[in-house]
């Protein structure tokens, strides 16, 4: 069965909300724990592997990468969501902090808590949904459901 250019192989009914964006990302192994990267767009980087698993930790390592495009998604998320209500979140900031599980479970991302800090001039009565389109971000909505990744808003 062929299935149209757009729609996800699980998917065949041609429902346009089961659509998708693909961008090709390619992924050279360079040899000693390290991979190449590069995007269509032209921007390219370099990971590493962790010390405590023997890379030389020279780069941001798949999972740390996992972590800053949560908190970075969540930003940008909100910026969007800003930029069309007229608020603007310039300035604003994200930390996570990446937790991996321990022996004996398997190594995996075990908790990913995010603390977002906000413009204090975002007013009272919009910031219940800013943080709700925080929440909806792309790959916060990806994540496996047992990845603890709490969400925690300061306004400063």
């Amino acid at each position: 069965m062929s299935i149209p250019v757009g729609i996800h192989p699980l998917t065949t009914t041609g429902d346009p909300a089961y659509r998708f964006h693909m961008v090709n990302i390619n992924v050279s192994y360079a040899g000693n724990k390290k991979c190449d990267l590069s995007h269509p767009e032209g921007p390219k980087l370099r990971t590493d592997a962790p010390r405590d698993i023997g890379g030389d930790a020279t780069a941001f390592s798949p999972t740390d990468l996992i972590a800053a495009g949560l908190a970075s998604c969540i930003l940008t998320t909100i910026g969007m969501w800003g930029e069309r209500n007229g608020i603007d979140i310039t300035g604003a900031s994200a930390s996570v902090e990446k937790h991996m599980t321990t022996p004996p479970a398997p190594r995996r991302l075990g908790r990913l808590p995010v603390i977002v800090t906000l413009p204090a001039t975002i007013p009272v009565e919009m910031r219940e949904r800013l943080e709700k389109v925080g929440y909806a971000c792309p790959v916060h909505a990806s994540l496996h459901p047992d990845i603890d990744a709490p969400i925690e808003y300061r306004y400063v």
